[in-house]
């Protein structure tokens, strides 16, 4: 898993996200009660685009995810930004939730819809290696139809945002993120930032041969992601290196239920002039149809921290190639959810100097939105619309 110039993600024609490899089990996050680690291995590819092999906890299935940046960051705009995997995969994971909580509580839910806001911004330059990224409470609003009364409603999505792990992301302050770092290699102690404890995580690159590819045999589904065609009015402009002041990114997402069968999917766009719409399907019920919310999610941290050492070694012109990752994101779901530390591995080659490929590391580190989101406690701001009339909830 190397990158070159004509290593794109549409090279073999493969749709943009397929099942990778069969699981032997299911992951016990699909459950109301269990524990379980999502691990995705991701490279750099040609520019911004970026693939990752996700697997949907231990023994799950793996699915091969792509992602890239719009105009506004040179990208192709070929398949769905980071930031949008994460607003998918988030809301994802609060339906599946409240899927599952409904028929506990004698719930019938007729129609639900959620939209989802992620605010982000960045201060800081990227030349000058003092760039930050921040992100600020997410407003969540759940709209439901249901002969249920009122304070039925508001209870579940109380108890589901409880039950999510990708709520808990938000709500509580992962401070003790690790990272390793292996260049050229060789696996160096990191400075700056926490260094993990655990052992050396195989480099992607040795893991797997040649790139990923549809399970053979099978018909792989063209639609677990999409690029709409929709775009937001207005010329893209590209983003600074260096900004005067707040850069904010809002990102939206629409998501609905697609059968009765657990299937859900989001429509996510940046809140930005030209920004493309990208759907994407998720599976509440068994991730075997589609990823997990938790994948999605999972997968949108590793690329969002990979576009930040994109930007620098764009900026910088840092003589490094060859950017891989491997990310552990270990989750408990149950009545009170819990995210746990993420642990990342980053595996760098090149001629600079050490210093520079461990000032990539920290610099990208600071500058990632959901890294920044997962650090800081900011609980999202929910409002619930039952047949139409707000309820008026806080989370």
């Amino acid at each position: 898993m190397d990158s070159t110039t004509t290593d794109t993600i549409d090279r073999y024609g493969d749709p943009l996200a397929f099942k990778f490899r069969e699981g032997a089990r299911r992951s016990g996050l699909l459950d109301l009660e269990g524990r379980d680690v999502i691990k995705v291995e991701a490279r750099q590819m040609a520019g911004h685009q970026k693939e990752a092999v996700v697997t949907d906890g231990a023994g799950g299935h793996a699915w091969r995810l792509t992602s890239d940046e719009g105009k506004q960051l040179r990208g192709t705009d070929l398949a769905p930004f980071p930031l949008g995997f994460f607003n998918a995969g988030m809301q994802a994971d609060l339906y599946q939730r409240i899927r599952a909580l409904a028929p506990q509580r004698g719930v019938v839910l007729d129609e639900l819809e959620i939209r989802l806001v992620n605010h982000y911004w960045l201060t800081g330059s990227f030349i000058h290696g003092t760039g930050e990224g921040h992100a600020e409470p997410s407003d969540i609003e759940v709209r439901v139809r249901s002969n249920a009364n009122r304070d039925a409603v508001d209870a579940l999505v109380a108890a589901a945002l409880d039950a999510s792990p990708a709520v808990a992301l938000q709500r509580q302050a992962l401070t003790a993120n690790t990272f390793a770092l292996y260049i050229n290699g060789r696996r160096r102690v990191v400075t700056g930032v926490p260094n993990s404890q655990a052992g050396d995580a195989a480099d992607p690159y040795r893991v797997y041969a040649s790139a990923p590819r549809p399970l053979a045999g099978a018909e792989a589904r063209r639609d677990l992601i999409v690029k709409t065609g929709e775009q937001e009015a207005g010329a893209p402009q590209l983003a600074p290196a260096t900004a005067s002041g707040r850069v904010v990114r809002d990102i939206y997402g629409v998501g609905r239920p697609l059968d009765a069968d657990g299937l859900y999917a989001v429509d996510t766009w940046l809140g930005l002039p030209g920004a493309s719409h990208f759907r994407l399907v998720a599976d509440a019920a068994n991730a075997a149809v589609a990823p997990s919310g938790l994948a999605l999610l999972s997968a949108g941290i590793a690329f969002c921290y990979m576009t930040q050492l994109a930007r620098y070694i764009e900026n910088m012109k840092l003589p490094i190639s060859g950017v891989r990752l491997v990310q552990f994101n270990p989750y408990a779901a149950g009545a009170k959810a819990v995210a746990e530390p993420i642990d990342t591995h980053l595996f760098l080659n090149g001629d600079a100097p050490e210093e520079l490929h461990l000032q990539l590391l920290t610099v990208a580190a600071r500058t990632c939105y959901l890294h920044a989101a997962a650090k800081a406690p900011i609980a999202p701001k929910v409002r619930v619309v039952h047949n139409g009339a707000e309820i008026g909830r806080a989370a």
